[in-house]
């Protein structure tokens, strides 16, 4: 928190406070999201601002932020091709300095194999070479010569970028780490000041091999943590570079974005510039504190296509953003420079501040970027044709003569004109308003529209338990006479939920819900299908033969088809008690589980309360668990009974005709048991072809919808004859409840005077902390967005309502 607001000194505890108290209630801590306040408390007491200048290369960053300052700090050229991060913090007078960080040896070797392969070059790269970089230089020399110049066309421009890149490289090796980044202050340079290490650092060969600079300078915009951060182009030949420029966008420092796009240019927003769009708008801590500049407007003063298109741009994707600027950075800073710092005895800066872009070319000057779009605002554009300057430029004059003679002329008037026209002004002023008054009561602004629905939750939340509380009765009698007023409500509401309770747990059942159920039925299925493979693998004819003959105490001889009708009976009647004794072990674990499901309920814990005991619903639920098991045993008894009677296939020609009948009777010539052995196997896969289809229909198909209909039929209405009986208990609830209601009623009043004091306690401090935050925003001069107290009167006891009858 700045010194200057001492009014909001306690601001983070107090919010922090106000934090705890929402999430110490349960029923509110759930419901909204603290992150939004967190971000937006630290961007109110942060003692610095960054704001992020971004945007593509070449659009204008260095340059806007050259203008804003007024001083020539940052490199700016087209076509610049390092990825250096700037900070510009403020500084006092007589503190004013440099800090630079260098590249690494990898990371510029990496940004000149990089560049080589966009200029296509096809000789092989060996940076240990010492000829290597010196014949790269001339291949890149002979390409700008080719092309016209460093400026005429983007390949031009990458080849001037590597040769920079290269010259930064070999004037700084001693300087320059291998893998890493080495800073250096503005002494061990033996800098003597700001503008000296500037210098160094704008110096196209030393800017390429930077790798961060960070100048602390004096300027009104800077003070009170403003910091200015130019970051490399969304579109970096290196994509690391230009990931970095994206990373900063969404890092939770950054509070501010200018958003430099090339637009008027271009007349469309590239697919970067998009994707820039939506890294700002996702950034929380930036919110909308987002200015849009349109650079270079001067290109559609002359091109009535491309600005339309622009208009038609901003109209169609930024309609409804305030912070729409329009500017020209090189027009507006150097037509500033040119005014201050120059006259007519260094031809208006031709020999000083633009000497470096003024070359002897064959006795012909070469002419800086800012004259050539001087003398085209002055002849083409169109912005002095309803004005008193008469300006003329001459073609049978250079450039550089026509500039000195019409600043000779029409001097600052006309440079004063050129600097509103590029917007630079308006853009300066619009900034250092925000800056210097706007800023520090948006961020308390947007802490208090966050915090403010938050308040309105607690607030509210603590009056209901205020009041609620206050109308309780507050004598032992009085609450004694609420609880038995309560009483058939409550009895009824334990019934109401004992009925669903048992209601969901079998409709779980039904729809194959219950793990542990479906476990035990797979169990009766495992079971099922192992003892009939068991049954037949062990079937014995010369048992079957004792059985029938033992059935007929006169005849010592059986018929062979009385093998089989003992075999049916035989098989049938194993499996029902199978099948009857799985049943009876599901259902018991079923009636067990639900037992322990209801005393785990509220509701089982209500009822002991108001009865002393569970009301009979463990003894109901057990009686309709053995009923349940009886329906279902004789539903097993029916199911299995049925296996006796033979299926149609059992007479199946493709199965077992009657000729093998007639073989297997053949092949027993005897009359005694020995003789029908040997048709054992036939038996047994016969056997085998009847039962299988038979079980399987029982597991899969009959005997599940026959257990869940029974389980349906039993327990159902013994959920719905449970909660009457409940509800007819009200006179042994009521005995009950005499009994220890006085000691109960006595606790209740305590904790509720408890529970009132703790509320009290955390509307004090609720309060103290919505004051202490009201006062800090008065003293911002944010008096809209105050956050809402709970004053006494709210307090007052409010009478509650309960079926029409006052309590």
């Amino acid at each position: 928190m700045p010194d200057s607001l001492p009014q909001c000194a306690n601001l983070s505890q107090d919010v922090q406070v106000l934090l705890d108290l929402f999430r110490t209630e349960p029923s509110l801590r759930n419901q909204q999201d603290t992150t939004g306040v967190e971000t937006s408390l630290k961007k109110a007491i942060s003692p610095r601002f960054e704001i992020v200048f971004a945007g593509a290369f070449s659009a204008g960053k260095s340059m806007l932020i050259n203008a804003l300052l007024e001083r020539e700090l940052l490199y700016s050229a087209e076509g610049h091709a390092t990825g250096t991060e700037c900070y510009i913090d403020y500084a006092t007078p007589d503190q004013e300095r440099v800090v630079l960080t260098f590249l690494s040896e990898r990371e510029i070797q990496e940004q000149i194999t990089n560049i080589c392969q966009r200029l296509n070059v096809n000789t092989a790269i060996n940076f240990n070479e010492p000829q290597f970089f010196e014949h790269l230089t001339q291949y890149c020399q002979k390409i700008i010569d080719k092309e016209g110049g460093k400026d005429k066309a983007e390949i031009a421009k990458q080849a001037y970028a590597l040769i920079l890149l290269i010259e930064g490289y070999i004037h700084n090796k001693e300087r320059i780490h291998q893998f890493n980044n080495a800073t250096y202050s503005m002494a061990q340079f033996n800098f003597n000041n700001l503008a000296e290490a500037a210098q160094f650092a704008r110096r196209g060969s030393s800017s390429a091999v930077l790798k961060k600079v960070e100048y602390y300078c004096n300027h009104p915009l800077l003070e009170d943590g403003n910091v200015l951060v130019d970051t490399p182009g969304i579109d970096a030949p290196v994509q690391k570079d230009a990931d970095l420029a994206f990373k900063k966008i969404e890092h939770p420092d950054t509070s501010a974005v200018v958003c430099v796009l090339k637009a008027a240019s271009t007349g469309e927003l590239a697919k970067e510039e998009t994707e820039l769009l939506d890294k700002i708008r996702s950034n929380p801590g930036i919110r909308d504190r987002v200015f849009y500049l349109f650079n270079r407007i001067d290109q559609t003063w002359f091109a009535a296509q491309l600005r339309q298109r622009l208009d038609s741009l901003i109209q169609s994707q930024f309609n409804d953003t305030p912070r729409i600027y329009r500017s020209s950075g090189l027009l507006g800073f150097y037509g500033s420079q040119v005014k201050n710092l120059t006259s007519k005895n260094d031809r208006f800066g031709l020999n000083s501040i633009f000497v470096e872009s003024v070359k002897n070319l064959g006795g012909e000057e070469d002419t800086p970027q800012f004259v050539s779009e001087f003398l085209n605002y002055c002849a083409n554009a169109n912005k002095l044709r309803l004005t008193e300057f008469r300006v003329h430029v001459n073609g049978f004059d250079t450039p550089n003569d026509n500039y000195v003679r019409i600043l000779s002329e029409w001097g600052q008037p006309l440079l004063d004109k050129l600097i509103i026209d590029s917007g630079i002004q308006e853009f300066r002023s619009v900034i250092t308003k925000f800056l210097t008054e706007e800023k520090r009561p948006q961020l308390f602004a947007n802490l208090a529209d966050d915090l403010q629905p938050f308040c309105i939750s607690l607030r509210q939340h603590y009056l209901d338990n205020y009041r609620h509380l206050e109308s309780q009765p507050r004598e032992i009698e009085g609450m004694k006479a609420q609880e038995l007023n309560r009483l058939n409500q409550e009895l009824q509401e334990v019934g109401e939920e004992l009925k669903h309770h048992l209601i969901n747990e079998v409709n779980t059942i039904i729809v194959n819900a219950d793990p542990t159920f479906e476990q035990d039925f797979q169990k009766l299925r495992v079971r099922m299908v192992g003892r009939l493979d068991e049954l037949i693998n062990t079937f014995s004819v010369a048992n079957a033969y004792s059985r029938a003959t033992l059935a007929h105490p006169r005849n010592a001889c059986a018929p062979f088809i009385a093998i089989l009708v003992e075999a049916l009976y035989y098989l049938a009647n194993e499996l029902e008690d199978v099948l009857v004794e799985e049943s009876k072990y599901i259902v018991n674990r079923c009636i067990q589980r639900l037992i322990e499901k209801v005393r785990q309920a509220d509701y089982y814990r209500k009822l002991y309360r108001l009865l002393g005991d569970d009301g009979g619903i463990e003894e109901h639920i057990k009686s309709t668990g053995e009923k349940l098991i009886n329906a279902l045993v004789a539903e097993a008894k029916v199911e299995c009974d049925r296996y006796v009677r033979e299926s149609p296939r059992f007479y199946d020609e493709n199965i077992f005709s009657i000729s093998q009948f007639k073989r297997i009777q053949q092949a027993a010539q005897g009359y005694d048991c020995a003789a029908m052995v040997e048709a054992q196997p036939a038996i047994r896969q016969l056997l085998k072809l009847e039962f299988e289809p038979k079980v399987s229909a029982t597991i899969r198909v009959n005997f599940r919808q026959a257990m869940n209909q029974t389980i349906k039929v039993y327990l159902l209405p013994m959920s719905e004859k449970q909660a009457e009986n409940i509800l007819q208990q009200h006179d042994k609830a009521r005995a009950y409840l005499e009994q220890s209601l006085e000691k109960e009623a006595q606790d209740k009043i305590d904790k509720n005077a408890k529970l009132q004091m703790d509320i009290n306690q955390k509307i004090n401090c609720y309060n103290v902390a919505v004051n202490s935050i009201n006062s800090c925003l008065q003293f911002m001069g944010v008096y809209e967005r105050q956050l809402p107290i709970i004053a006494d009167a709210e307090l007052k006891h409010i009478p509650v309502y309960n079926n029409e009858e006052l309590i």
